[in-house]
């Protein structure tokens, strides 16, 4: 059984993501990116379609949405901001034990998630930084 599996497929994964955005908005400095306009009213389900693909599930993010280097601009030329990252990370690894997803399973899935927002950090000053054609950055 793969990862994705592990989590408990497509619907675990959504749940888990419903909880970060929560957990984020109730946090004064995780709330910004959330708050400020710019994010897209589907974030949840678009952020769980990348997760889905990246721990080894259908294809739902490239399929639909673009592919890594397309992500990547989205999230690019914020500025640096490694404080707000690490408590993303941190509300992100409690989102996972809020909804179950916990064990070896839940610390692969949030390491594979603080790697991915450590290496979005080198794109910080510039979308256009971001060069084409980036492999997806799986588990």
């Amino acid at each position: 059984m793969g990862l994705y599996e592990d989590a408990g497929g497509f619907d675990a994964l959504l749940a888990m993501c419903r909880r970060w955005h929560e957990l984020c908005l109730a946090d004064p400095v995780a709330e910004h990116p959330f708050s400020h306009g710019g994010i897209h009213p589907q974030h949840d389900e678009r952020l769980a379609a990348y997760l889905a693909e990246a721990l080894g599930g259908p294809p739902l993010y490239t399929a639909g949405y673009g592919d890594e280097t397309v992500m990547q601009r989205m999230h690019a030329g914020n500025g640096e901001h490694e404080e707000m990252d690490e408590i993303c990370v941190a509300l992100f690894a409690d989102a996972l034990r809020d909804s179950g997803i916990t064990g070896e399973t839940g610390q692969r899935i949030h390491d594979y998630f603080r790697a991915a927002t450590i290496g979005m950090r080198k794109y910080h000053a510039s979308p256009d930084d971001v060069p084409d054609g980036l492999p997806f950055n799986r588990a």
